[in-house]
């Protein structure tokens, strides 16, 4: 008799207990942006503002986020393919970008940017127009 009270403990036990499922996949909330878009320079998020740093040693105006996921952002300067001058304003992260030009005749120009060596910048508009940039 004292088997069968075994058993029904038993089989109670493998019965009642849950099967454990596997728990969700974290989501990690994050504010960084795969892509820089031009519009990235003007406003800095409540996020951003958060991490906002500034230091007068390096060649950058200011810059945002965590370590392994800044945003700088740049005075630029260059000139376009006929050679005219141009300036305006950055964000970059890690080796990409994208900001306002601005040239002779003031109209202001979406561009993005790539990292070409250290300080200098190669540009295209959405025209497919080419600018050779250097940080300010």
């Amino acid at each position: 008799m004292q088997k069968n009270y075994k058993l029904f403990f038993l089989l109670f036990t493998m019965l009642s207990c849950k099967k454990a499922s596997a728990p969700p996949p974290l989501q990690i909330k994050t504010f960084y942006q795969e892509v820089i878009t031009s519009d990235d320079r003007k406003i800095i998020t409540p996020e951003e503002a958060k991490t906002y740093h500034v230091d007068t040693h390096y060649q950058y105006k200011y810059r945002t986020g965590n370590s392994g996921h800044y945003k700088y952002n740049y005075d630029i300067k260059g000139v376009n393919s006929k050679g005219d001058s141009v300036f305006g304003n950055i964000n970059v992260q890690k080796k990409y970008g994208a900001g306002i030009l601005i040239c002779d005749t003031l109209a202001e120009i979406e561009i993005n940017t790539e990292w070409i060596s250290y300080g200098k910048l190669k540009a295209l508009d959405k025209k497919g127009n080419e600018y050779h940039l250097i940080v300010k």
